[in-house]
């Protein structure tokens, strides 16, 4: 199995989900996070990462760390300084649609989303709303492309598109697609050489569906045009998505795969879970288990059945412990001299 790893977390594509999967493994393996200084959960985002915003690296001694997931705005060459040269890199993305209108809803307190009405009042005229000097913009606008440490401002242009491909495929081994999160956790297996229960998982960070709005043809082509970097990006590495199922696996494989994947986490839903499955914040009876609520979005929790013996309940509650309260218990346990 695979133990050095580099994730780019980008913001709002089921990234939560995956960096539990991380959280567990390393977590079960005995592995060093390379935590944001301090215990925060981003990497001094929205600036270019550097290895100084890692807690326990220094320049004259560095240190490699096994696991760098954090939020970060990608910059490889820090990147270097602070992963074993061997690290695999992944990534998610998400089509930039439902993107930014999950944005919208998460990030409705940012400067370019607290004065619009709604998203169509934002996108009829969106440089009323967006400001390029304001250092929050990047909420509103490409946001993947700035993850990936590009400019979301920048012209679009055929070559500037072609520049930015390459440079994701030269620096990532898998791009995972969020709408298609089963097949994407088979390839990660693949990848990383794993067993199933390693990526097996309950969505986190998911929306109560009351917040989502339905969108138009017209706004959608809107959305589209408005992020045309991620729109590129993501028509592209959805493309070769496939085409890597269809050359290294094959469809009726990963048919299989899938299958078992949805059966070992049904099964671990009737062992783990109250009810059938995830809860409104407010009905999350242990408050430890509540996820962070943000915007205007409803942040969906789980409840823990009750009674289960010592080692069930351990593997339960970190299946279903949100991202923050699980960063926090996993820094504590790696820098145990440092209050977070």
């Amino acid at each position: 199995p695979k133990t050095d790893i580099v994730f780019l977390k980008v913001h709002k594509s089921a990234s939560s989900t995956v960096m539990n999967i991380l959280f567990r493994f390393g977590e079960t393996h005995n592995l060093t996070f390379a935590f944001p200084t301090g215990g925060g959960n981003q990497l001094s985002y929205p600036h270019h990462f550097l290895a100084r915003f890692v807690e326990g690296f220094y320049p004259e001694s560095p240190q490699r760390f096994n696991i760098l997931c954090h939020h970060m705005r990608f910059l490889q060459p820090e990147v270097q300084k602070v992963v074993s040269s061997s690290a695999v890199y992944f990534s998610i993305l998400r089509n930039p649609v439902q993107l930014m209108e999950s944005s919208f809803m998460y990030y409705k307190g940012t400067s370019a989303f607290s004065r619009a009405q709604s998203l169509e009042e934002f996108l009829s005229q969106p440089y009323r709303f967006y400001n390029l000097t304001k250092g929050d913009r990047h909420y509103a606008r490409n946001l993947m492309a700035f993850d990936f440490g590009f400019n979301p401002d920048a012209e679009v242009s055929a070559k500037r598109v072609q520049f930015m491909l390459k440079a994701i495929e030269t620096s990532f081994d898998l791009l995972l697609i969020s709408e298609y999160f089963d097949e994407s956790m088979v390839l990660l297996k693949e990848l990383l050489c794993w067993d199933l229960d390693s990526v097996v998982f309950f969505p986190l960070n998911t929306r109560n569906s009351s917040t989502k709005a339905i969108l138009s043809d017209d706004i959608v082509e809107k959305i589209k045009h408005w992020n045309r970097l991620d729109w590129e990006i993501y028509i592209h590495f959805n493309r070769t998505f496939w085409e890597r199922i269809d050359r290294d696996f094959g469809r009726e494989r990963m048919q299989r795969e899938v299958k078992a994947l949805r059966e070992r986490q049904a099964e671990l839903a009737r062992i783990c879970l109250q009810g059938t499955g995830s809860v409104a914040p407010n009905n999350i009876k242990d408050s430890s288990l509540r996820p962070l609520q943000h915007g205007r979005a409803k942040i969906l929790g789980y409840n823990i059945k009750q009674g289960l013996d010592k080692e069930t309940e351990r593997m339960c509650r970190r299946l279903v412990t949100p991202e923050l309260q699980y960063s926090s218990t996993l820094y504590k346990k790696q820098f145990t001299h440092k209050p977070p």
